[in-house]
């Protein structure tokens, strides 16, 4: 059930700010990623108090089943763009043998790719060219599209002309692919428990999404999940692979789009309440997520100035930049929808696109907005959302923040405490605002 923000007052400030007042935006945020599925810190969890994988997997995808699959092939995308590539360790190279300690290098020309042993050219070949090694893994020197330097890879590379320079395709088996993929994803050192269900979830999510292009299956990125190949596989993450082999979660017979995450905030969002071009998924619902605390990301808190906000938030709202107004959320409670404020008028934006343009670490967040202003032995200013309350007033001594004064905030949260002259700043619980000078 989406639930509204129950407070939607007008951003209207108390009264009009003098041109000298400083306003901050406070953002406090809870989790990181986008909120569906498996939470990896609360799977952590769960698994330092007992839970197996099942028990994880069954508690973050309702209703979906584990299922084995017969073994099945994949490929990912390795590299490319490339101008040549250079490989070490095949045995075989397309109908040809190879020798595994010499370094062969391709790159296009002919009837598809040229292939040199130092400046001799060893012959010329169709592409797709496939590079093996009969079970080992073969050597992509250089650096890949997801940062590794000279990283070996199981099954073969499949050489592709694309570009004006070279396509590097690692084509394998599934549990092999997933072997490159749990350590990526995951602390390897992290409980075994916790591996396990990540490896069925990220089986299942390869197992479910189409392909990304009709060269390979998937992208080795966040785009499709981290793939750091056979050089970044861990003893660890991979026995948890095989204590799952070929297991995948299924919903009426069907793999599920077993989306997963770092950190929740304590509670999971509804797919279609994160994913708004998304309908509901019944495997994919709100639960909460009682250990998640161990996250350093469970809360934060993010600050931006007016000038910030205004520049992050620009051709998103009319006028002079006011706030954001929270218009709906999910269950988590996440944001749906929202719109962003000025003073000639607003425009509507969903959570996710807000999360982007503000770099929030997840869409769940609340806007918080101070602003202060300092006169002759006074500081004054407010607080929104409005609200009466008490506040603390602090003065910096050296660099540090000492209380100097107290004071309250009215209904409307405006505020107006006398003070000695120096630097102030306002704070109402652990929300502060603005650093301000006060005369004497």
């Amino acid at each position: 059930m989406l639930r509204p923000l129950l407070v939607l007052a007008p951003l209207a400030v108390p009264g009009a700010p003098p041109p000298d007042a400083h306003a901050v935006h406070v953002i406090r945020a809870a989790g990181f990623g986008h909120g569906v599925g498996l939470s990896q810190f609360g799977a952590y969890g769960f698994a330092r108090r007992g839970r197996d994988y099942r028990r994880i997997l069954n508690h973050y995808y309702r209703g979906a089943e584990l299922t084995r699959i017969p073994p099945r092939e994949t490929s990912v995308l390795v590299r490319r763009g490339y101008s040549a590539a250079s490989i070490r360790g095949a045995s075989r190279i397309g109908d040809r043998s190879a020798r595994p300690n010499v370094t062969y290098t391709a790159r296009p020309g002919g009837p598809g790719v040229l292939l040199f042993r130092g400046r001799n050219r060893v012959g010329s070949f169709t592409e797709p060219l496939g590079v093996s090694r009969g079970g080992a893994p073969v050597q992509l020197l250089g650096k890949a599209d997801t940062g590794v330097s000279d990283g070996s890879y199981r099954g073969s590379l499949v050489l592709h002309r694309a570009r004006g320079g070279l396509m590097v395709v690692n084509s394998l088996p599934l549990d092999d692919y997933v072997r490159g993929v749990v350590p990526g994803e995951m602390p390897a050192g992290w409980h075994p428990e916790a591996l396990k269900s990540q490896a069925v979830a990220a089986r299942s999510y390869a197992l479910s999404s189409p392909s990304r292009s009709k060269l390979y299956d998937h992208l080795p990125d966040t785009r499709s999940q981290v793939y750091l190949g056979a050089s970044g596989e861990r003893p660890e993450s991979s026995a948890a692979v095989r204590a799952t082999a070929d297991q995948v979660l299924t919903y009426r017979g069907r793999p599920i789009t077993a989306f997963f995450f770092s950190t929740s905030g304590g509670r999971t969002e509804n797919a279609e309440n994160s994913f708004v071009d998304s309908g509901p998924r019944p495997y994919l619902v709100s639960v909460p997520d009682p250990y998640d605390r161990i996250s350093p990301r469970h809360r934060s808190e993010l600050r931006y100035s007016d000038r910030a906000m205004a520049r992050r938030l620009r051709g998103r709202y009319r006028g002079r930049f006011l706030g954001v107004r929270v218009t709906e959320r999910g269950v988590s409670p996440r944001i749906v929808r929202a719109r962003i404020v000025g003073t000639r008028g607003s425009d509507p934006v969903d959570g996710g696109r807000l999360r982007t343009l503000l770099g929030l670490p997840d869409t769940w967040a609340h806007f918080h907005k101070v602003v202060s202003w300092g006169r002759r032995r006074r500081i004054t200013g407010w607080f929104e959302p409005r609200g009466s309350g008490r506040v603390a007033i602090e003065r910096r001594v050296r660099w540090r923040w000492r209380q100097a004064a107290r004071g309250v905030a009215t209904f409307s949260g405006d505020f107006s405490v006398r003070v000695r002259g120096g630097v102030y700043r306002a704070r109402s619980g652990a929300l502060t605002g603005p650093a301000v000078k006060v005369g004497r």
